[in-house]
Protein backbone atom coordinates (compact mmCIF):
# COMPACT_ATOMS: atom_id res chain seq x y z
CA UNK A 1 0.00 0.00 0.00
CA UNK A 2 1.43 3.38 -0.99
CA UNK A 3 -0.15 6.82 -0.79
CA UNK A 4 2.32 9.62 -1.43
CA UNK A 5 2.75 12.39 1.10
CA UNK A 6 2.38 14.80 -1.83
CA UNK A 7 -1.04 13.32 -2.67
CA UNK A 8 -2.24 13.25 0.92
CA UNK A 9 -1.34 16.91 1.50
CA UNK A 10 -2.78 18.91 -1.39
CA UNK A 11 -2.86 22.69 -1.82
CA UNK A 12 -6.28 24.02 -2.75
CA UNK A 13 -9.10 26.20 -1.49
CA UNK A 14 -11.81 25.91 1.16
CA UNK A 15 -14.18 25.10 2.55
CA UNK A 16 -14.23 21.31 2.02
CA UNK A 17 -11.99 18.72 0.40
CA UNK A 18 -14.83 16.27 -0.21
CA UNK A 19 -17.49 18.86 -1.07
CA UNK A 20 -15.34 21.47 -2.83
CA UNK A 21 -12.06 20.03 -4.10
CA UNK A 22 -13.41 16.62 -5.11
CA UNK A 23 -16.37 17.95 -7.12
CA UNK A 24 -14.12 20.53 -8.80
CA UNK A 25 -11.68 17.83 -9.86
CA UNK A 26 -14.55 15.62 -11.09
CA UNK A 27 -16.14 18.44 -13.09
CA UNK A 28 -12.82 19.29 -14.71
CA UNK A 29 -12.27 15.64 -15.56
CA UNK A 30 -15.74 15.41 -17.13
CA UNK A 31 -15.01 18.41 -19.38
CA UNK A 32 -11.79 16.69 -20.35
CA UNK A 33 -13.78 13.65 -21.45
CA UNK A 34 -16.03 15.87 -23.58
CA UNK A 35 -12.97 17.08 -25.48
CA UNK A 36 -12.17 13.53 -26.62
CA UNK A 37 -12.92 12.74 -30.31
CA UNK A 38 -15.71 10.27 -29.53
CA UNK A 39 -17.59 12.92 -27.52
CA UNK A 40 -16.79 15.95 -29.67
CA UNK A 41 -19.13 14.68 -32.38
CA UNK A 42 -22.00 14.95 -29.91
CA UNK A 43 -21.36 18.65 -29.32
CA UNK A 44 -22.64 19.70 -32.73
CA UNK A 45 -26.18 19.40 -31.39
CA UNK A 46 -28.03 21.75 -29.04
CA UNK A 47 -26.75 20.18 -25.82
CA UNK A 48 -26.57 21.05 -22.14
CA UNK A 49 -24.24 19.94 -19.32
CA UNK A 50 -26.10 18.96 -16.16
CA UNK A 51 -24.75 17.94 -12.77
CA UNK A 52 -26.89 16.15 -10.19
CA UNK A 53 -25.52 16.11 -6.64
CA UNK A 54 -26.54 13.18 -4.44
CA UNK A 55 -26.46 12.32 -0.75
CA UNK A 56 -24.33 14.52 1.48
CA UNK A 57 -23.33 16.68 -1.49
CA UNK A 58 -27.01 17.57 -1.93
CA UNK A 59 -27.78 18.17 1.74
CA UNK A 60 -24.76 20.33 2.62
CA UNK A 61 -23.48 21.28 -0.82
CA UNK A 62 -24.74 24.86 -0.62
CA UNK A 63 -22.91 25.53 2.63
CA UNK A 64 -19.80 23.77 1.34
CA UNK A 65 -19.78 25.67 -2.00
CA UNK A 66 -20.23 22.48 -4.03
CA UNK A 67 -22.21 24.24 -6.75
CA UNK A 68 -19.46 26.83 -7.12
CA UNK A 69 -16.82 24.11 -7.18
CA UNK A 70 -18.65 22.26 -9.95
CA UNK A 71 -18.97 25.44 -11.98
CA UNK A 72 -15.28 26.23 -11.54
CA UNK A 73 -14.28 22.73 -12.60
CA UNK A 74 -16.52 22.77 -15.66
CA UNK A 75 -14.85 26.02 -16.69
CA UNK A 76 -11.48 24.29 -16.50
CA UNK A 77 -10.12 25.56 -13.17
CA UNK A 78 -8.10 23.36 -10.83
CA UNK A 79 -7.80 23.85 -7.04
CA UNK A 80 -4.09 24.64 -7.42
CA UNK A 81 -4.80 27.44 -9.92
CA UNK A 82 -7.41 29.04 -7.68
CA UNK A 83 -5.11 29.22 -4.66
CA UNK A 84 -3.44 32.26 -6.26
CA UNK A 85 -6.53 33.86 -7.88
CA UNK A 86 -9.35 36.12 -6.73
CA UNK A 87 -11.96 33.35 -6.51
CA UNK A 88 -14.82 35.76 -5.82
CA UNK A 89 -14.15 37.61 -9.07
CA UNK A 90 -13.75 34.35 -11.01
CA UNK A 91 -17.11 33.12 -9.70
CA UNK A 92 -18.82 36.43 -10.49
CA UNK A 93 -17.64 36.10 -14.09
CA UNK A 94 -18.82 32.47 -14.32
CA UNK A 95 -22.27 33.30 -12.98
CA UNK A 96 -22.66 35.92 -15.70
CA UNK A 97 -22.20 33.33 -18.45
CA UNK A 98 -24.47 30.51 -19.64
CA UNK A 99 -21.97 28.31 -21.45
CA UNK A 100 -18.63 26.56 -21.11
CA UNK A 101 -15.91 26.36 -23.72
CA UNK A 102 -14.65 22.91 -24.70
CA UNK A 103 -12.42 24.27 -27.45
CA UNK A 104 -12.52 27.21 -29.85
CA UNK A 105 -15.15 25.47 -31.99
CA UNK A 106 -17.37 24.00 -29.29
CA UNK A 107 -19.36 25.78 -26.59
CA UNK A 108 -21.98 24.00 -24.45
CA UNK A 109 -24.89 25.50 -22.58
CA UNK A 110 -24.38 25.51 -18.83
CA UNK A 111 -26.02 27.89 -16.35
CA UNK A 112 -24.99 27.06 -12.75
CA UNK A 113 -28.29 28.09 -11.13
CA UNK A 114 -30.29 25.98 -13.58
CA UNK A 115 -28.11 22.99 -14.39
CA UNK A 116 -26.72 22.02 -10.97
CA UNK A 117 -29.36 19.97 -9.16
CA UNK A 118 -29.37 19.23 -5.42
CA UNK A 119 -31.15 15.87 -5.28
CA UNK A 120 -32.05 15.10 -1.64
CA UNK A 121 -33.60 11.75 -2.46
CA UNK A 122 -31.90 8.40 -1.95
CA UNK A 123 -28.09 8.63 -2.16
CA UNK A 124 -26.15 6.42 -4.55
CA UNK A 125 -25.41 3.08 -2.83
CA UNK A 126 -21.65 3.12 -3.39
CA UNK A 127 -20.81 6.26 -1.39
CA UNK A 128 -22.71 9.21 0.20
CA UNK A 129 -20.82 11.79 -1.90
CA UNK A 130 -22.07 11.03 -5.40
CA UNK A 131 -22.47 13.27 -8.46
CA UNK A 132 -23.81 12.50 -11.91
CA UNK A 133 -22.60 14.56 -14.88
CA UNK A 134 -24.66 14.36 -18.05
CA UNK A 135 -24.59 15.74 -21.57
CA UNK A 136 -28.25 16.06 -22.53
CA UNK A 137 -30.27 17.33 -25.49
CA UNK A 138 -32.99 19.97 -25.35
CA UNK A 139 -35.61 17.22 -24.99
CA UNK A 140 -33.66 15.64 -22.08
CA UNK A 141 -32.11 12.71 -23.93
CA UNK A 142 -28.83 11.69 -22.31
CA UNK A 143 -25.99 11.52 -24.83
CA UNK A 144 -23.10 10.92 -22.46
CA UNK A 145 -22.82 10.49 -18.70
CA UNK A 146 -20.23 9.87 -16.00
CA UNK A 147 -20.76 9.24 -12.29
CA UNK A 148 -18.14 10.31 -9.75
CA UNK A 149 -17.71 9.93 -6.01
CA UNK A 150 -15.80 12.34 -3.79
CA UNK A 151 -14.21 9.93 -1.33
CA UNK A 152 -12.45 12.37 1.02
CA UNK A 153 -9.33 14.51 0.98
CA UNK A 154 -10.01 15.73 -2.58
CA UNK A 155 -9.74 12.22 -4.04
CA UNK A 156 -12.38 11.04 -6.53
CA UNK A 157 -13.44 7.72 -8.06
CA UNK A 158 -15.65 6.91 -11.03
CA UNK A 159 -18.47 4.39 -10.77
CA UNK A 160 -16.30 1.71 -12.39
CA UNK A 161 -13.35 2.48 -10.13
CA UNK A 162 -15.21 2.51 -6.82
CA UNK A 163 -16.65 -0.94 -7.53
CA UNK A 164 -13.08 -2.26 -7.88
CA UNK A 165 -11.67 -0.69 -4.69
CA UNK A 166 -11.07 -2.68 -1.51
CA UNK A 167 -10.30 0.58 0.32
CA UNK A 168 -11.69 4.14 0.23
CA UNK A 169 -9.21 5.25 -2.43
CA UNK A 170 -6.81 4.03 -5.07
CA UNK A 171 -3.31 3.14 -3.91
CA UNK A 172 -0.09 2.05 -5.58
CA UNK A 173 0.81 -1.62 -5.35
CA UNK A 174 2.94 -2.55 -2.37
CA UNK A 175 5.71 -4.04 -4.52
CA UNK A 176 6.58 -0.47 -5.53
CA UNK A 177 7.77 0.30 -1.98
CA UNK A 178 10.92 -0.43 -0.03
CA UNK A 179 8.77 -0.87 3.09
CA UNK A 180 5.33 -2.04 1.87
CA UNK A 181 3.36 -1.78 5.12
CA UNK A 182 -0.44 -1.77 4.76
CA UNK A 183 -1.30 -1.65 8.46
CA UNK A 184 0.21 -0.61 11.76
CA UNK A 185 1.35 -4.11 12.69
CA UNK A 186 3.36 -4.43 9.47
CA UNK A 187 4.75 -0.94 9.94
CA UNK A 188 5.99 -1.77 13.44
CA UNK A 189 7.45 -5.10 12.35
CA UNK A 190 9.36 -3.47 9.50
CA UNK A 191 10.63 -0.70 11.79
CA UNK A 192 11.94 -3.30 14.24
CA UNK A 193 13.57 -5.47 11.57
CA UNK A 194 15.18 -2.55 9.73
CA UNK A 195 15.98 -0.45 12.80
CA UNK A 196 14.56 2.52 10.89
CA UNK A 197 12.22 5.27 12.07
CA UNK A 198 8.77 5.62 10.52
CA UNK A 199 9.91 8.85 8.85
CA UNK A 200 12.92 7.10 7.26
CA UNK A 201 10.80 4.22 6.00
CA UNK A 202 8.23 6.60 4.54
CA UNK A 203 11.00 8.64 2.91
CA UNK A 204 12.45 5.47 1.33
CA UNK A 205 9.02 4.58 -0.04
CA UNK A 206 8.61 8.05 -1.52
CA UNK A 207 12.02 7.88 -3.20
CA UNK A 208 10.89 4.78 -5.09
CA UNK A 209 8.49 7.08 -6.95
CA UNK A 210 10.21 10.46 -7.22
CA UNK A 211 13.62 12.09 -6.85
CA UNK A 212 14.98 13.36 -3.56
CA UNK A 213 14.95 16.91 -4.94
CA UNK A 214 11.28 16.64 -5.92
CA UNK A 215 10.39 15.18 -2.52
CA UNK A 216 12.16 17.93 -0.59
CA UNK A 217 10.66 20.64 -2.77
CA UNK A 218 7.23 19.12 -2.35
CA UNK A 219 7.50 18.83 1.43
CA UNK A 220 8.89 22.35 1.77
CA UNK A 221 6.07 23.65 -0.44
CA UNK A 222 3.47 21.98 1.77
CA UNK A 223 5.01 23.49 4.90
CA UNK A 224 5.26 26.94 3.30
CA UNK A 225 1.59 26.80 2.34
CA UNK A 226 0.57 25.62 5.81
CA UNK A 227 2.57 28.45 7.39
CA UNK A 228 0.99 30.96 5.01
CA UNK A 229 -2.47 29.75 6.04
CA UNK A 230 -1.66 30.27 9.70
CA UNK A 231 -0.18 33.74 9.13
CA UNK A 232 -3.02 34.87 6.87
CA UNK A 233 -5.61 33.68 9.37
CA UNK A 234 -3.90 35.47 12.24
CA UNK A 235 -4.09 38.75 10.33
CA UNK A 236 -7.67 38.57 9.05
CA UNK A 237 -10.77 40.10 10.60
CA UNK A 238 -14.46 40.29 9.75
CA UNK A 239 -17.49 38.06 9.35
CA UNK A 240 -17.23 34.66 7.69
CA UNK A 241 -19.51 34.09 4.66
CA UNK A 242 -22.56 31.85 4.73
CA UNK A 243 -25.18 33.67 6.80
CA UNK A 244 -24.36 32.58 10.36
CA UNK A 245 -22.56 35.89 11.01
CA UNK A 246 -19.66 34.08 12.68
CA UNK A 247 -16.85 36.48 13.55
CA UNK A 248 -13.23 35.61 12.95
CA UNK A 249 -11.59 35.16 16.35
CA UNK A 250 -8.06 33.94 15.71
CA UNK A 251 -6.50 37.39 15.26
CA UNK A 252 -7.96 38.73 18.51
CA UNK A 253 -6.91 35.61 20.41
CA UNK A 254 -3.40 35.80 18.97
CA UNK A 255 -3.03 39.47 19.91
CA UNK A 256 -4.12 38.69 23.47
CA UNK A 257 -1.48 35.97 23.71
CA UNK A 258 1.23 38.23 22.34
CA UNK A 259 0.36 40.91 24.89
CA UNK A 260 0.35 38.47 27.82
CA UNK A 261 2.81 35.73 26.92
CA UNK A 262 3.59 34.93 30.56
CA UNK A 263 0.03 33.67 31.03
CA UNK A 264 -0.30 31.99 27.63
CA UNK A 265 -0.05 28.20 27.55
CA UNK A 266 0.37 25.68 24.75
CA UNK A 267 -3.39 25.15 24.49
CA UNK A 268 -3.94 28.85 23.81
CA UNK A 269 -1.36 28.97 21.04
CA UNK A 270 -2.58 25.76 19.41
CA UNK A 271 -6.16 27.05 19.36
CA UNK A 272 -5.09 30.36 17.83
CA UNK A 273 -3.10 28.66 15.07
CA UNK A 274 -5.69 25.98 14.28
CA UNK A 275 -8.59 28.43 14.28
CA UNK A 276 -6.63 30.78 12.03
CA UNK A 277 -6.34 28.04 9.39
CA UNK A 278 -9.95 26.94 9.62
CA UNK A 279 -11.22 30.49 9.42
CA UNK A 280 -9.27 30.78 6.19
CA UNK A 281 -10.87 27.54 5.05
CA UNK A 282 -14.36 28.74 5.97
CA UNK A 283 -13.72 31.90 3.95
CA UNK A 284 -12.89 29.78 0.88
CA UNK A 285 -9.22 30.78 0.87
CA UNK A 286 -6.10 28.70 0.28
CA UNK A 287 -5.54 25.75 2.64
CA UNK A 288 -3.81 22.37 2.56
CA UNK A 289 -5.83 19.17 2.91
CA UNK A 290 -4.42 17.68 6.10
CA UNK A 291 -5.90 15.18 5.47
CA UNK A 292 -9.14 17.08 4.67
CA UNK A 293 -10.16 20.72 4.54
CA UNK A 294 -12.53 20.39 7.48
CA UNK A 295 -9.55 19.19 9.55
CA UNK A 296 -6.99 21.42 7.85
CA UNK A 297 -5.99 23.30 11.02
CA UNK A 298 -4.81 20.48 13.29
CA UNK A 299 -1.50 19.49 11.68
CA UNK A 300 -0.43 23.07 10.75
CA UNK A 301 -1.18 24.23 14.31
CA UNK A 302 0.92 21.53 15.97
CA UNK A 303 3.73 21.86 13.44
CA UNK A 304 3.71 25.67 13.56
CA UNK A 305 3.92 25.56 17.36
CA UNK A 306 6.78 23.05 17.26
CA UNK A 307 8.72 25.04 14.67
CA UNK A 308 8.33 28.50 16.21
CA UNK A 309 8.04 27.79 19.94
CA UNK A 310 10.24 24.71 20.23
CA UNK A 311 12.81 25.76 17.60
CA UNK A 312 12.19 23.03 15.08
CA UNK A 313 14.37 22.69 11.98
CA UNK A 314 13.38 22.32 8.30
CA UNK A 315 14.55 18.69 8.33
CA UNK A 316 12.37 17.98 11.36
CA UNK A 317 9.42 19.55 9.53
CA UNK A 318 9.96 17.09 6.67
CA UNK A 319 10.15 14.15 9.08
CA UNK A 320 6.98 15.37 10.80
CA UNK A 321 5.08 15.46 7.50
CA UNK A 322 6.43 12.08 6.37
CA UNK A 323 5.45 10.43 9.63
CA UNK A 324 2.02 12.07 9.61
CA UNK A 325 1.51 10.89 6.05
CA UNK A 326 2.46 7.32 6.97
CA UNK A 327 -0.26 7.27 9.65
CA UNK A 328 -2.76 9.06 7.44
CA UNK A 329 -2.15 6.53 4.69
CA UNK A 330 -2.97 3.66 7.04
CA UNK A 331 -6.22 5.30 8.11
CA UNK A 332 -7.23 6.07 4.52
CA UNK A 333 -6.38 2.56 3.39
CA UNK A 334 -8.12 0.70 6.21
CA UNK A 335 -10.97 3.05 7.07
CA UNK A 336 -11.97 6.50 5.77
CA UNK A 337 -11.25 10.19 6.24
CA UNK A 338 -14.62 11.25 4.80
CA UNK A 339 -16.99 12.98 7.22
CA UNK A 340 -19.87 11.88 5.00
CA UNK A 341 -18.79 8.28 5.42
CA UNK A 342 -17.69 7.97 9.07
CA UNK A 343 -18.32 11.34 10.72
CA UNK A 344 -15.78 13.81 12.05
CA UNK A 345 -13.83 11.04 13.78
CA UNK A 346 -12.49 10.38 10.28
CA UNK A 347 -11.52 14.01 9.72
CA UNK A 348 -10.34 15.71 12.91
CA UNK A 349 -9.67 12.32 14.51
CA UNK A 350 -7.40 11.28 11.67
CA UNK A 351 -5.68 14.68 11.63
CA UNK A 352 -5.02 14.46 15.38
CA UNK A 353 -3.53 10.97 15.03
CA UNK A 354 -1.28 12.16 12.21
CA UNK A 355 -0.18 15.26 14.13
CA UNK A 356 0.49 13.28 17.31
CA UNK A 357 2.64 10.81 15.40
CA UNK A 358 4.57 13.57 13.63
CA UNK A 359 5.25 15.46 16.85
CA UNK A 360 6.32 12.31 18.68
CA UNK A 361 8.72 11.47 15.83
CA UNK A 362 10.50 14.82 15.75
CA UNK A 363 10.82 14.86 19.53
CA UNK A 364 12.83 11.67 19.33
CA UNK A 365 10.12 9.08 19.90
CA UNK A 366 10.68 5.44 18.97
CA UNK A 367 8.43 3.81 16.36
CA UNK A 368 6.54 2.17 19.22
CA UNK A 369 5.97 5.54 20.89
CA UNK A 370 4.94 7.13 17.56
CA UNK A 371 2.37 4.38 16.92
CA UNK A 372 1.07 4.77 20.47
CA UNK A 373 0.75 8.55 20.09
CA UNK A 374 -1.32 8.09 16.94
CA UNK A 375 -3.58 5.53 18.63
CA UNK A 376 -4.15 7.68 21.72
CA UNK A 377 -5.16 10.69 19.63
CA UNK A 378 -7.49 8.70 17.38
CA UNK A 379 -9.02 6.75 20.25
CA UNK A 380 -10.24 9.92 21.91
CA UNK A 381 -12.12 11.05 18.81
CA UNK A 382 -14.05 7.81 18.27
CA UNK A 383 -17.76 8.41 17.72
CA UNK A 384 -17.39 12.09 16.86
CA UNK A 385 -20.20 13.18 14.57
CA UNK A 386 -20.11 15.54 11.60
CA UNK A 387 -23.09 17.86 12.12
CA UNK A 388 -22.16 21.31 10.76
CA UNK A 389 -24.71 24.06 11.38
CA UNK A 390 -26.28 25.24 8.10
CA UNK A 391 -23.92 22.89 6.25
CA UNK A 392 -21.10 25.39 6.79
CA UNK A 393 -17.60 24.37 7.87
CA UNK A 394 -17.74 26.79 10.80
CA UNK A 395 -19.71 25.56 13.83
CA UNK A 396 -18.38 23.38 15.43
CA UNK A 397 -15.60 22.81 12.89
CA UNK A 398 -13.34 25.81 13.59
CA UNK A 399 -13.05 25.28 17.37
CA UNK A 400 -12.97 21.50 16.89
CA UNK A 401 -9.66 21.84 15.05
CA UNK A 402 -8.20 23.64 18.05
CA UNK A 403 -9.25 20.83 20.36
CA UNK A 404 -7.93 18.27 17.88
CA UNK A 405 -4.54 19.98 17.99
CA UNK A 406 -4.59 19.97 21.80
CA UNK A 407 -5.40 16.25 21.88
CA UNK A 408 -2.61 15.57 19.38
CA UNK A 409 -0.08 17.48 21.46
CA UNK A 410 -1.21 15.74 24.64
CA UNK A 411 -1.10 12.30 23.01
CA UNK A 412 2.47 12.84 21.79
CA UNK A 413 3.59 14.09 25.22
CA UNK A 414 1.99 11.14 26.99
CA UNK A 415 3.45 8.58 24.58
CA UNK A 416 6.94 10.04 24.98
CA UNK A 417 6.80 9.58 28.76
CA UNK A 418 6.11 5.87 28.40
CA UNK A 419 7.82 2.90 26.75
CA UNK A 420 5.50 2.52 23.78
CA UNK A 421 3.76 -0.57 25.16
CA UNK A 422 0.00 -0.20 25.26
CA UNK A 423 -3.17 -2.23 25.36
CA UNK A 424 -4.94 -1.04 22.19
CA UNK A 425 -3.01 -1.29 18.88
CA UNK A 426 -3.49 1.42 16.25
CA UNK A 427 -4.95 -1.12 13.81
CA UNK A 428 -7.72 -2.02 16.27
CA UNK A 429 -8.51 1.64 16.83
CA UNK A 430 -8.74 2.27 13.07
CA UNK A 431 -11.04 -0.76 12.73
CA UNK A 432 -13.21 0.54 15.56
CA UNK A 433 -13.49 3.92 13.84
CA UNK A 434 -14.59 2.27 10.61
CA UNK A 435 -17.22 0.12 12.33
CA UNK A 436 -18.47 3.07 14.38
CA UNK A 437 -18.86 5.05 11.18
CA UNK A 438 -20.77 2.26 9.48
CA UNK A 439 -23.19 2.08 12.39
CA UNK A 440 -23.54 5.86 12.78
CA UNK A 441 -26.85 7.37 11.67
CA UNK A 442 -26.73 9.26 8.39
CA UNK A 443 -28.07 12.26 10.33
CA UNK A 444 -24.64 12.67 11.87
CA UNK A 445 -22.53 12.21 8.74
CA UNK A 446 -22.29 15.59 7.03
CA UNK A 447 -25.97 15.91 6.13
CA UNK A 448 -26.81 18.59 8.75
CA UNK A 449 -29.94 16.61 9.65
CA UNK A 450 -29.06 15.96 13.30
CA UNK A 451 -27.00 17.00 16.30
CA UNK A 452 -25.83 20.59 16.54
CA UNK A 453 -27.11 21.31 13.05
CA UNK A 454 -30.73 21.09 14.24
CA UNK A 455 -30.16 22.52 17.72
CA UNK A 456 -30.26 26.17 16.64
CA UNK A 457 -33.54 28.07 16.81
CA UNK A 458 -33.61 31.16 14.63
CA UNK A 459 -35.71 34.04 15.94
Amino acid sequence: MFISVLELFKIGIGPSSSHTLGPMVAARQFVGLLSQPEQLSLLNKDVVVRCTLKGSLAFTGKGHSTDRAVALGLHGFSPEQLASLNVVQVLDDIWQTDSIEIDKSHHITFAPDKHIIFDKGEPLPQHPNGMIFELVTADDAVLFTQTYFSIGGGFISTLDEINQLDAPLKTAHSVSCAYPFANGNEMMQMATESNQSIAKMKRANELEHLSEKALIQGLDGIWQSMSTCVVNGLKAEGILPGGLDIKRRAKHLYEQLQNDEDNANVNDWLCAYAMAVNEENAAGNMVVTAPTNGAAGVIPAVLYYFFHHEKGTPEQVRDFLLTAAAIGGLIKHNSSISGAEVGCQGEVGSAAAMAAAGLCEVRGGSPQQVEKAAEIALEHHLGMTCDPVNGLVQVPCIERNGFGAIKAYTAASLALRESGEHFMPLDNCIAAMKQTGLEMSQKYKETSLGGLAVSITEC
